[in-house]
């Protein structure tokens, strides 16, 4: 009977360590979207974050909106984050014209 529990022992282990690796795959998105905005940089495909800032900071200001920062890189397209009157609106920038494409509240 022993000798039948050990493998399935093993087996069992050897799933539980593959399950370990989905958070690893998972938090590299983040790390994917920084390195794809380093690339387009590098290649003069997109704006820095600092030149689209400086675009669409006046523009959200004159509506009322307090700058919180960037939120993330994704598909060529800044999302920055804002706030008025308590609520948080992200506006996403396209990175290569600096045009506003989309606003979420």
């Amino acid at each position: 009977m022993t000798r039948k529990i050990r493998p399935l022992i093993a087996a069992l282990a050897a799933l539980s360590l593959l399950g370990t690796g989905a958070p690893a795959i998972a938090g590299n998105g983040k790390r994917d979207g920084q390195g794809e905005a380093r690339r387009e940089l590098r290649a003069g495909n997109v704006q820095t974050l600092r030149q689209i800032e400086n675009r669409v900071l006046p523009q959200m200001k004159q509506r009322d909106y307090d700058y919180l920062g960037p939120d993330e890189f994704v598909s060529n397209t800044y999302r920055l984050k804002f706030i008025k009157d308590g609520r948080v609106v992200f506006v996403d920038v396209d990175a290569r014209t600096g045009r506003i494409i989309n606003t979420m509240r």
